[in-house]
Protein backbone atom coordinates (compact mmCIF):
# COMPACT_ATOMS: atom_id res chain seq x y z
CA UNK A 1 0.00 0.00 0.00
CA UNK A 2 1.39 3.66 -0.69
CA UNK A 3 2.28 5.61 2.37
CA UNK A 4 -0.14 8.85 1.88
CA UNK A 5 1.14 10.47 5.02
CA UNK A 6 3.27 13.67 4.69
CA UNK A 7 6.83 14.17 4.63
CA UNK A 8 8.00 15.54 7.68
CA UNK A 9 9.11 19.65 7.70
CA UNK A 10 13.22 19.48 6.25
CA UNK A 11 15.36 19.49 8.96
CA UNK A 12 17.54 22.74 8.93
CA UNK A 13 20.55 22.74 7.10
CA UNK A 14 23.65 21.57 9.12
CA UNK A 15 26.33 23.89 7.47
CA UNK A 16 24.04 26.74 6.52
CA UNK A 17 25.90 29.31 8.51
CA UNK A 18 29.24 27.75 6.57
CA UNK A 19 27.08 28.20 3.35
CA UNK A 20 26.03 31.77 4.29
CA UNK A 21 29.80 32.71 5.14
CA UNK A 22 30.76 31.69 1.35
CA UNK A 23 28.27 33.48 -0.48
CA UNK A 24 28.99 36.32 1.17
CA UNK A 25 32.74 35.69 0.78
CA UNK A 26 31.85 35.45 -2.68
CA UNK A 27 29.74 38.52 -3.14
CA UNK A 28 32.58 41.11 -1.44
CA UNK A 29 34.89 39.44 -4.14
CA UNK A 30 32.58 40.46 -6.73
CA UNK A 31 33.19 44.21 -5.53
CA UNK A 32 35.91 43.45 -7.05
CA UNK A 33 37.90 47.36 -5.70
CA UNK A 34 34.57 48.92 -4.54
CA UNK A 35 32.17 50.93 -7.02
CA UNK A 36 34.65 54.19 -7.22
CA UNK A 37 37.45 52.14 -8.79
CA UNK A 38 34.61 50.21 -11.01
CA UNK A 39 33.30 53.76 -11.90
CA UNK A 40 37.03 54.48 -12.50
CA UNK A 41 37.56 52.12 -14.96
CA UNK A 42 34.04 52.73 -16.70
CA UNK A 43 34.96 56.08 -17.29
CA UNK A 44 38.41 54.79 -19.24
CA UNK A 45 36.31 53.34 -21.50
CA UNK A 46 37.03 49.97 -19.79
CA UNK A 47 35.13 47.29 -19.05
CA UNK A 48 35.87 45.55 -16.06
CA UNK A 49 37.33 41.66 -15.83
CA UNK A 50 34.26 40.05 -14.85
CA UNK A 51 32.08 41.67 -17.34
CA UNK A 52 35.01 40.94 -19.97
CA UNK A 53 35.08 37.25 -19.15
CA UNK A 54 31.12 36.92 -19.38
CA UNK A 55 31.76 38.37 -22.88
CA UNK A 56 34.41 36.55 -23.73
CA UNK A 57 32.44 32.83 -22.91
CA UNK A 58 29.55 31.43 -23.93
CA UNK A 59 26.33 32.37 -21.67
CA UNK A 60 26.43 31.33 -18.14
CA UNK A 61 29.57 29.00 -18.70
CA UNK A 62 31.80 30.58 -16.18
CA UNK A 63 33.27 28.27 -13.79
CA UNK A 64 35.16 30.15 -11.59
CA UNK A 65 38.10 29.04 -9.57
CA UNK A 66 39.48 30.70 -6.51
CA UNK A 67 36.62 33.14 -5.86
CA UNK A 68 37.09 33.75 -2.32
CA UNK A 69 41.49 33.86 -2.87
CA UNK A 70 42.33 37.36 -1.45
CA UNK A 71 43.22 38.93 1.89
CA UNK A 72 40.95 39.54 4.45
CA UNK A 73 40.63 41.82 8.23
CA UNK A 74 38.84 39.82 11.15
CA UNK A 75 37.55 41.37 13.94
CA UNK A 76 37.24 40.36 17.34
CA UNK A 77 34.74 38.32 16.95
CA UNK A 78 36.78 36.27 14.21
CA UNK A 79 34.28 37.24 11.79
CA UNK A 80 35.51 38.84 8.41
CA UNK A 81 35.45 42.53 8.03
CA UNK A 82 36.81 43.41 4.90
CA UNK A 83 38.15 41.29 2.42
CA UNK A 84 40.20 42.65 -0.72
CA UNK A 85 40.19 39.95 -3.19
CA UNK A 86 43.25 39.06 -5.47
CA UNK A 87 43.41 40.72 -8.45
CA UNK A 88 43.73 37.56 -10.76
CA UNK A 89 39.77 36.14 -11.86
CA UNK A 90 40.32 32.78 -13.68
CA UNK A 91 38.37 29.97 -14.12
CA UNK A 92 37.02 27.07 -16.75
CA UNK A 93 34.30 28.17 -19.39
CA UNK A 94 33.34 27.56 -22.97
CA UNK A 95 33.72 29.24 -26.40
CA UNK A 96 31.67 28.42 -29.50
CA UNK A 97 30.71 25.06 -27.32
CA UNK A 98 34.61 24.10 -26.44
CA UNK A 99 36.01 24.32 -22.60
CA UNK A 100 39.04 26.75 -22.18
CA UNK A 101 40.70 28.39 -19.47
CA UNK A 102 40.44 32.08 -19.14
CA UNK A 103 42.32 34.44 -16.68
CA UNK A 104 42.28 38.36 -16.41
CA UNK A 105 43.88 40.70 -14.09
CA UNK A 106 41.45 43.16 -12.22
CA UNK A 107 42.73 46.47 -12.75
CA UNK A 108 40.77 48.06 -10.26
CA UNK A 109 42.86 46.16 -7.49
CA UNK A 110 46.05 47.91 -7.34
CA UNK A 111 46.72 48.31 -10.93
CA UNK A 112 47.11 44.30 -11.16
CA UNK A 113 50.43 44.66 -9.78
CA UNK A 114 51.91 42.08 -7.29
CA UNK A 115 50.62 43.90 -4.28
CA UNK A 116 47.23 42.50 -4.74
CA UNK A 117 48.08 39.25 -6.06
CA UNK A 118 47.66 35.64 -4.77
CA UNK A 119 50.31 34.29 -7.00
CA UNK A 120 48.64 30.44 -7.17
CA UNK A 121 45.99 31.64 -9.22
CA UNK A 122 48.06 32.70 -12.39
CA UNK A 123 49.98 30.07 -11.73
CA UNK A 124 47.50 27.58 -11.86
CA UNK A 125 45.25 28.98 -14.67
CA UNK A 126 48.68 28.40 -16.60
CA UNK A 127 48.75 24.58 -15.16
CA UNK A 128 45.40 23.79 -15.72
CA UNK A 129 45.99 24.63 -19.47
CA UNK A 130 48.64 22.32 -20.01
CA UNK A 131 47.20 19.36 -17.70
CA UNK A 132 43.76 19.01 -19.20
CA UNK A 133 45.28 20.45 -22.47
CA UNK A 134 43.03 23.52 -22.53
CA UNK A 135 43.16 26.63 -24.81
CA UNK A 136 43.84 29.39 -22.44
CA UNK A 137 42.58 33.19 -22.59
CA UNK A 138 44.66 35.51 -21.02
CA UNK A 139 42.61 39.36 -20.60
CA UNK A 140 45.43 41.59 -19.36
CA UNK A 141 45.72 45.02 -17.96
CA UNK A 142 48.75 46.20 -16.09
CA UNK A 143 51.47 44.25 -14.95
CA UNK A 144 49.75 41.26 -15.14
CA UNK A 145 50.87 40.04 -11.55
CA UNK A 146 54.60 41.77 -11.93
CA UNK A 147 56.30 43.73 -9.95
CA UNK A 148 55.53 47.46 -8.15
CA UNK A 149 58.23 49.55 -6.91
CA UNK A 150 55.88 49.47 -3.85
CA UNK A 151 56.13 45.54 -3.39
CA UNK A 152 59.51 46.08 -1.91
CA UNK A 153 58.10 47.76 1.14
CA UNK A 154 54.47 45.49 1.60
CA UNK A 155 57.13 42.54 1.20
CA UNK A 156 59.82 43.98 3.25
CA UNK A 157 62.16 42.68 0.56
CA UNK A 158 63.07 43.10 -3.18
CA UNK A 159 62.76 40.01 -5.60
CA UNK A 160 65.07 38.34 -7.14
CA UNK A 161 63.66 37.27 -10.59
CA UNK A 162 63.65 33.51 -12.04
CA UNK A 163 64.40 30.72 -10.13
CA UNK A 164 62.13 28.38 -7.77
CA UNK A 165 61.09 30.91 -5.38
CA UNK A 166 59.72 33.35 -7.91
CA UNK A 167 56.18 33.37 -8.65
CA UNK A 168 56.01 34.38 -11.89
CA UNK A 169 55.67 31.27 -13.18
CA UNK A 170 56.89 32.39 -16.68
CA UNK A 171 57.72 28.68 -17.65
CA UNK A 172 54.36 27.41 -17.85
CA UNK A 173 53.94 30.24 -20.25
CA UNK A 174 57.04 28.93 -22.35
CA UNK A 175 55.51 25.31 -21.50
CA UNK A 176 52.09 26.42 -22.78
CA UNK A 177 53.25 27.83 -26.04
CA UNK A 178 54.59 24.11 -26.97
CA UNK A 179 51.25 22.64 -25.72
CA UNK A 180 47.77 24.24 -25.96
CA UNK A 181 46.56 27.80 -28.00
CA UNK A 182 47.11 30.91 -26.27
CA UNK A 183 45.55 33.98 -26.68
CA UNK A 184 46.64 37.26 -24.88
CA UNK A 185 44.27 40.27 -25.27
CA UNK A 186 46.13 43.28 -23.97
CA UNK A 187 42.93 45.60 -22.18
CA UNK A 188 44.46 48.91 -21.04
CA UNK A 189 47.97 49.38 -19.69
CA UNK A 190 50.26 46.64 -19.94
CA UNK A 191 53.65 46.72 -18.48
CA UNK A 192 56.54 44.09 -17.33
CA UNK A 193 55.28 40.65 -16.66
CA UNK A 194 51.99 41.53 -18.23
CA UNK A 195 53.35 42.72 -21.40
CA UNK A 196 55.41 39.34 -21.58
CA UNK A 197 52.38 37.24 -21.13
CA UNK A 198 50.79 38.85 -23.95
CA UNK A 199 53.77 38.44 -26.33
CA UNK A 200 54.39 34.90 -24.99
CA UNK A 201 50.80 33.74 -27.08
CA UNK A 202 49.94 32.19 -30.40
CA UNK A 203 47.79 35.51 -31.10
CA UNK A 204 47.71 38.53 -29.30
CA UNK A 205 45.22 41.65 -29.90
CA UNK A 206 45.59 44.88 -28.26
CA UNK A 207 42.30 47.56 -27.79
CA UNK A 208 43.81 50.45 -30.27
CA UNK A 209 42.35 53.24 -27.76
CA UNK A 210 42.26 51.67 -24.18
CA UNK A 211 46.08 49.75 -24.88
CA UNK A 212 49.26 50.17 -24.30
CA UNK A 213 52.03 47.91 -24.30
CA UNK A 214 55.73 48.46 -23.14
CA UNK A 215 58.41 46.60 -20.88
CA UNK A 216 58.19 50.19 -18.45
CA UNK A 217 55.64 52.89 -19.03
CA UNK A 218 56.44 56.82 -19.62
CA UNK A 219 57.31 57.23 -16.02
CA UNK A 220 60.74 54.85 -15.67
CA UNK A 221 61.22 56.15 -19.72
CA UNK A 222 60.89 59.79 -18.44
CA UNK A 223 63.52 59.47 -15.99
CA UNK A 224 66.28 58.59 -18.74
CA UNK A 225 65.55 61.11 -20.75
CA UNK A 226 62.70 59.88 -23.09
CA UNK A 227 59.96 61.70 -22.13
CA UNK A 228 57.02 59.89 -24.00
CA UNK A 229 53.11 59.14 -24.14
CA UNK A 230 51.72 55.95 -23.29
CA UNK A 231 50.87 55.85 -27.05
CA UNK A 232 53.94 57.44 -28.19
CA UNK A 233 56.11 54.52 -26.12
CA UNK A 234 53.78 51.75 -26.69
CA UNK A 235 50.50 52.40 -28.37
CA UNK A 236 48.79 49.99 -31.19
CA UNK A 237 50.53 51.62 -34.13
CA UNK A 238 54.16 50.82 -32.36
CA UNK A 239 53.39 47.43 -31.28
CA UNK A 240 51.47 45.48 -34.35
CA UNK A 241 54.31 47.73 -36.76
CA UNK A 242 57.31 45.85 -34.89
CA UNK A 243 55.22 42.59 -34.69
CA UNK A 244 55.57 42.23 -30.41
CA UNK A 245 51.70 42.31 -31.34
CA UNK A 246 49.44 40.66 -34.18
CA UNK A 247 46.41 42.68 -34.26
CA UNK A 248 44.83 46.14 -32.86
CA UNK A 249 40.99 46.19 -33.11
CA UNK A 250 38.50 49.70 -32.38
CA UNK A 251 36.62 47.51 -29.24
CA UNK A 252 37.02 45.35 -26.58
CA UNK A 253 33.88 43.45 -28.39
CA UNK A 254 36.34 43.00 -31.59
CA UNK A 255 39.03 41.88 -29.30
CA UNK A 256 36.79 38.85 -28.28
CA UNK A 257 35.22 38.19 -31.63
CA UNK A 258 38.91 37.60 -32.93
CA UNK A 259 40.05 35.46 -30.14
CA UNK A 260 36.93 33.24 -30.61
CA UNK A 261 37.57 33.31 -34.34
CA UNK A 262 41.25 32.33 -33.85
CA UNK A 263 40.40 29.95 -31.58
CA UNK A 264 38.17 28.27 -33.95
CA UNK A 265 40.84 27.17 -36.38
CA UNK A 266 43.12 25.10 -34.03
CA UNK A 267 42.27 22.38 -32.27
CA UNK A 268 42.41 22.13 -28.47
CA UNK A 269 45.71 21.11 -27.69
CA UNK A 270 48.57 19.54 -30.27
CA UNK A 271 46.75 16.36 -28.84
CA UNK A 272 44.02 16.81 -30.97
CA UNK A 273 43.71 17.53 -34.50
CA UNK A 274 41.87 21.00 -35.64
CA UNK A 275 38.29 20.77 -36.76
CA UNK A 276 37.02 20.48 -39.52
CA UNK A 277 34.04 23.12 -40.25
CA UNK A 278 32.26 22.54 -43.62
CA UNK A 279 30.57 25.65 -45.63
CA UNK A 280 28.19 25.91 -48.85
CA UNK A 281 30.90 26.69 -50.76
CA UNK A 282 31.30 24.42 -53.56
CA UNK A 283 35.30 23.08 -53.51
CA UNK A 284 35.20 22.76 -57.46
CA UNK A 285 34.14 26.50 -58.08
CA UNK A 286 36.11 28.64 -60.48
CA UNK A 287 36.39 31.88 -60.87
CA UNK A 288 37.05 33.76 -63.47
CA UNK A 289 38.55 37.00 -62.18
CA UNK A 290 41.57 34.79 -61.65
CA UNK A 291 42.64 34.66 -65.29
CA UNK A 292 43.13 38.42 -64.97
CA UNK A 293 44.77 38.38 -61.46
CA UNK A 294 48.44 38.77 -62.26
CA UNK A 295 49.49 41.71 -64.95
CA UNK A 296 51.53 40.68 -67.65
CA UNK A 297 53.78 43.68 -66.69
CA UNK A 298 56.36 41.88 -64.61
CA UNK A 299 56.67 45.57 -63.02
CA UNK A 300 53.30 46.34 -62.61
CA UNK A 301 52.16 44.66 -58.44
CA UNK A 302 48.82 43.13 -57.85
CA UNK A 303 46.23 42.34 -54.93
CA UNK A 304 47.22 38.69 -53.76
CA UNK A 305 44.62 39.15 -51.42
CA UNK A 306 42.04 38.85 -53.78
CA UNK A 307 43.32 35.94 -55.06
CA UNK A 308 43.26 34.30 -51.37
CA UNK A 309 39.95 35.43 -51.04
CA UNK A 310 39.13 33.30 -54.37
CA UNK A 311 40.60 30.15 -54.03
CA UNK A 312 39.70 29.70 -50.05
CA UNK A 313 36.15 29.03 -48.18
CA UNK A 314 34.33 32.29 -49.11
CA UNK A 315 35.06 34.78 -45.99
CA UNK A 316 37.16 31.90 -44.23
CA UNK A 317 40.64 33.80 -44.36
CA UNK A 318 41.78 35.29 -41.37
CA UNK A 319 44.76 37.17 -41.54
CA UNK A 320 47.62 37.66 -38.67
CA UNK A 321 50.24 40.00 -38.20
CA UNK A 322 48.78 42.42 -40.90
CA UNK A 323 51.00 45.47 -40.44
CA UNK A 324 54.83 43.62 -39.79
CA UNK A 325 56.53 41.53 -42.00
CA UNK A 326 54.67 43.05 -45.19
CA UNK A 327 55.99 41.29 -48.06
CA UNK A 328 54.36 38.05 -46.71
CA UNK A 329 50.78 37.65 -45.70
CA UNK A 330 49.79 35.24 -42.98
CA UNK A 331 46.82 33.73 -41.80
CA UNK A 332 44.47 30.64 -41.48
CA UNK A 333 41.95 29.40 -43.92
CA UNK A 334 39.52 26.48 -44.57
CA UNK A 335 39.20 24.56 -47.94
CA UNK A 336 36.17 22.19 -48.11
CA UNK A 337 35.88 23.16 -44.50
CA UNK A 338 39.74 22.04 -43.47
CA UNK A 339 41.16 24.48 -41.55
CA UNK A 340 44.80 25.73 -42.96
CA UNK A 341 47.57 27.78 -42.53
CA UNK A 342 48.22 29.54 -45.84
CA UNK A 343 51.38 32.23 -46.24
CA UNK A 344 51.77 34.75 -49.64
CA UNK A 345 53.47 37.02 -51.44
CA UNK A 346 52.49 40.03 -51.50
CA UNK A 347 54.14 42.10 -54.39
CA UNK A 348 52.30 45.33 -53.28
CA UNK A 349 55.56 45.40 -50.72
CA UNK A 350 59.07 45.85 -52.20
CA UNK A 351 57.82 43.75 -55.02
CA UNK A 352 57.13 40.61 -52.19
CA UNK A 353 60.95 40.57 -51.13
CA UNK A 354 61.73 39.05 -48.13
CA UNK A 355 62.78 41.52 -46.03
CA UNK A 356 64.40 40.67 -42.15
CA UNK A 357 60.67 41.12 -40.86
CA UNK A 358 59.21 39.10 -43.30
CA UNK A 359 61.30 35.97 -42.46
CA UNK A 360 60.85 36.30 -38.79
CA UNK A 361 57.23 36.62 -39.45
CA UNK A 362 57.74 33.28 -41.57
CA UNK A 363 59.54 31.61 -38.66
CA UNK A 364 56.72 32.16 -36.47
CA UNK A 365 53.72 31.52 -38.95
CA UNK A 366 55.63 27.73 -39.69
CA UNK A 367 55.98 26.63 -35.94
CA UNK A 368 52.67 27.58 -35.48
CA UNK A 369 51.22 25.59 -38.62
CA UNK A 370 53.75 22.71 -37.27
CA UNK A 371 52.77 22.89 -33.44
CA UNK A 372 49.31 22.74 -34.08
CA UNK A 373 48.99 20.05 -37.23
CA UNK A 374 47.94 22.56 -40.07
CA UNK A 375 48.62 21.88 -43.29
CA UNK A 376 50.71 24.55 -45.22
CA UNK A 377 49.25 26.30 -48.77
CA UNK A 378 51.67 28.85 -50.40
CA UNK A 379 50.95 31.35 -52.94
CA UNK A 380 54.40 32.04 -53.84
CA UNK A 381 55.60 35.52 -55.22
CA UNK A 382 59.20 35.64 -54.02
CA UNK A 383 61.91 37.83 -56.01
CA UNK A 384 64.21 36.22 -53.21
CA UNK A 385 65.51 38.03 -50.47
CA UNK A 386 65.40 42.11 -50.43
CA UNK A 387 68.59 43.55 -51.20
CA UNK A 388 70.83 47.21 -50.39
CA UNK A 389 72.21 48.64 -47.40
CA UNK A 390 69.16 48.20 -45.38
CA UNK A 391 68.35 45.06 -46.10
CA UNK A 392 72.22 43.96 -45.15
CA UNK A 393 71.81 46.15 -41.85
CA UNK A 394 68.78 43.51 -40.72
CA UNK A 395 71.24 40.90 -41.12
CA UNK A 396 68.41 39.47 -43.68
CA UNK A 397 70.72 36.73 -45.04
CA UNK A 398 70.95 35.37 -41.10
CA UNK A 399 67.00 35.73 -40.91
CA UNK A 400 66.47 34.65 -44.04
CA UNK A 401 68.62 31.14 -43.51
CA UNK A 402 66.18 31.10 -40.20
CA UNK A 403 62.97 30.87 -42.13
CA UNK A 404 64.18 28.65 -44.74
CA UNK A 405 65.86 26.13 -41.88
CA UNK A 406 62.00 27.09 -40.00
CA UNK A 407 60.66 25.50 -43.65
CA UNK A 408 62.41 22.83 -44.27
CA UNK A 409 62.02 21.40 -40.43
CA UNK A 410 59.00 21.25 -40.97
CA UNK A 411 56.55 17.52 -41.33
CA UNK A 412 53.56 18.77 -42.19
CA UNK A 413 51.52 18.38 -45.19
CA UNK A 414 52.76 21.04 -47.80
CA UNK A 415 50.83 23.00 -51.20
CA UNK A 416 53.08 25.42 -53.04
CA UNK A 417 51.18 27.37 -55.43
CA UNK A 418 53.26 29.82 -57.68
CA UNK A 419 52.03 32.28 -59.06
CA UNK A 420 54.42 35.08 -59.99
CA UNK A 421 58.30 34.67 -58.99
CA UNK A 422 60.44 32.45 -57.19
CA UNK A 423 64.31 33.50 -57.37
CA UNK A 424 67.42 33.44 -55.74
CA UNK A 425 68.22 31.98 -52.09
CA UNK A 426 65.00 33.12 -51.09
CA UNK A 427 63.53 31.42 -53.40
CA UNK A 428 64.42 28.27 -51.53
CA UNK A 429 61.44 28.67 -49.02
CA UNK A 430 58.52 28.35 -51.56
CA UNK A 431 58.34 24.82 -49.99
CA UNK A 432 60.37 22.20 -47.91
CA UNK A 433 63.87 20.70 -49.21
CA UNK A 434 63.90 17.08 -49.44
CA UNK A 435 60.42 15.95 -48.85
CA UNK A 436 57.41 15.55 -51.32
CA UNK A 437 55.23 18.35 -51.37
CA UNK A 438 52.39 19.19 -53.86
CA UNK A 439 53.68 21.96 -55.92
CA UNK A 440 51.66 23.89 -59.37
CA UNK A 441 52.70 26.65 -61.54
CA UNK A 442 50.35 29.27 -62.56
CA UNK A 443 51.28 30.36 -66.37
CA UNK A 444 52.83 33.71 -64.95
CA UNK A 445 55.05 32.08 -63.31
CA UNK A 446 58.92 32.59 -63.51
CA UNK A 447 61.73 31.62 -61.44
CA UNK A 448 65.76 31.01 -62.05
CA UNK A 449 68.49 32.17 -60.07
CA UNK A 450 67.93 35.89 -60.14
CA UNK A 451 65.27 37.60 -62.10
CA UNK A 452 66.59 38.57 -65.31
CA UNK A 453 65.96 42.12 -64.95
CA UNK A 454 68.98 43.75 -63.58
CA UNK A 455 71.11 40.65 -64.27
CA UNK A 456 71.18 40.79 -68.15
CA UNK A 457 73.27 44.41 -68.57
CA UNK A 458 75.76 43.03 -66.32
CA UNK A 459 76.19 39.23 -67.76
CA UNK A 460 76.06 40.50 -71.50
CA UNK A 461 77.97 43.86 -70.78
CA UNK A 462 80.82 43.08 -73.68
CA UNK A 463 78.36 42.12 -75.78
CA UNK A 464 75.76 45.17 -75.27
CA UNK A 465 78.90 47.99 -75.61
CA UNK A 466 80.10 45.86 -78.63
CA UNK A 467 76.90 46.12 -80.70
CA UNK A 468 76.09 49.01 -83.07
CA UNK A 469 72.88 49.71 -80.94
CA UNK A 470 73.61 48.07 -77.53
CA UNK A 471 69.20 49.20 -76.83
CA UNK A 472 68.39 46.93 -79.37
CA UNK A 473 71.29 44.68 -78.72
CA UNK A 474 69.77 44.61 -75.41
CA UNK A 475 66.15 44.00 -75.99
CA UNK A 476 66.99 40.84 -78.19
CA UNK A 477 68.95 39.26 -75.23
CA UNK A 478 65.85 40.22 -73.14
CA UNK A 479 63.32 38.46 -75.94
CA UNK A 480 65.74 35.17 -76.66
CA UNK A 481 66.21 34.85 -72.42
CA UNK A 482 62.58 35.37 -71.96
CA UNK A 483 61.97 32.55 -73.68
CA UNK A 484 63.80 30.44 -72.43
CA UNK A 485 62.49 30.97 -69.02
CA UNK A 486 58.97 29.88 -69.79
CA UNK A 487 57.80 27.82 -67.19
CA UNK A 488 57.06 25.25 -69.90
CA UNK A 489 60.61 24.53 -70.49
CA UNK A 490 60.76 23.84 -67.10
CA UNK A 491 58.03 21.66 -67.06
CA UNK A 492 59.98 19.63 -69.51
CA UNK A 493 62.43 18.67 -67.72
CA UNK A 494 60.25 18.61 -64.85
CA UNK A 495 61.50 20.91 -62.64
CA UNK A 496 57.70 21.47 -62.12
CA UNK A 497 55.06 19.16 -61.53
CA UNK A 498 52.03 20.57 -62.74
CA UNK A 499 51.37 24.01 -64.81
CA UNK A 500 47.56 24.48 -64.23
CA UNK A 501 44.77 26.79 -65.19
CA UNK A 502 44.19 29.24 -62.66
CA UNK A 503 40.35 28.86 -61.62
CA UNK A 504 41.36 25.40 -61.59
CA UNK A 505 43.32 26.58 -58.45
CA UNK A 506 40.83 26.21 -55.43
CA UNK A 507 39.56 22.69 -56.80
CA UNK A 508 42.98 21.50 -56.49
CA UNK A 509 44.10 23.06 -53.08
CA UNK A 510 40.48 21.79 -51.64
CA UNK A 511 41.80 18.29 -53.60
CA UNK A 512 44.85 18.97 -50.96
CA UNK A 513 43.02 19.49 -47.85
CA UNK A 514 41.45 16.30 -48.18
CA UNK A 515 44.30 14.28 -48.96
CA UNK A 516 46.58 16.34 -46.31
CA UNK A 517 43.66 15.74 -43.64
CA UNK A 518 44.53 11.64 -42.95
CA UNK A 519 48.22 12.20 -42.32
CA UNK A 520 48.01 14.87 -39.60
CA UNK A 521 49.09 13.39 -36.61
CA UNK A 522 48.17 14.32 -33.35
CA UNK A 523 50.80 15.09 -30.41
CA UNK A 524 53.91 17.51 -29.43
CA UNK A 525 55.91 18.71 -32.26
CA UNK A 526 59.45 18.06 -32.08
CA UNK A 527 60.29 20.99 -30.70
CA UNK A 528 58.42 23.92 -28.65
CA UNK A 529 57.11 26.99 -30.50
CA UNK A 530 59.02 30.25 -28.94
CA UNK A 531 57.18 33.10 -29.57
Amino acid sequence: MPDDRPMPPPAPADWQPELEDLAHRKALAREMGGPERVARQHAGGRLTVRERIEKMLDPGSFHEIGAIAGKAEYGADQRIAAFTPANCVFGRGLVDGRPVVIAGDDFTLRGGSADASIKGKPKMSEQMATRFRLPIIRLIEGSGGGGSVKTIETSGRANLPGGLSDGSSFELCVENMATVPVVALGLGSVAGLGAARLAASHYSVMVKEIAAVFVAGPPVVERLGEPRTKQELGGWEIQTGCGAVDHAVDTEDEAFAAARRFLSYLPGSVHDLPPRVRSWDDPDRRDEALLHAVPRDKKQAYHMRRIIGRVVDKDSFFEMGTRFGRPIITGLARLDGWPVALMAGDPLYGGGAWTADACQKIIRFVDLAETFHLPVVHLVDCPGFQVGLAAESSAVIRWGVRALSAICQTTIPWCSVIVRNVYGVGGLGHQPGGRVALRYAWPSASWGSLPLEGGVEAAYRAEIDAAPDPAVKMAEIDARLNALRSPFRSAESFWVEEIIDPRETRKLLCDFANLAAPLRTPGPARFGMRP
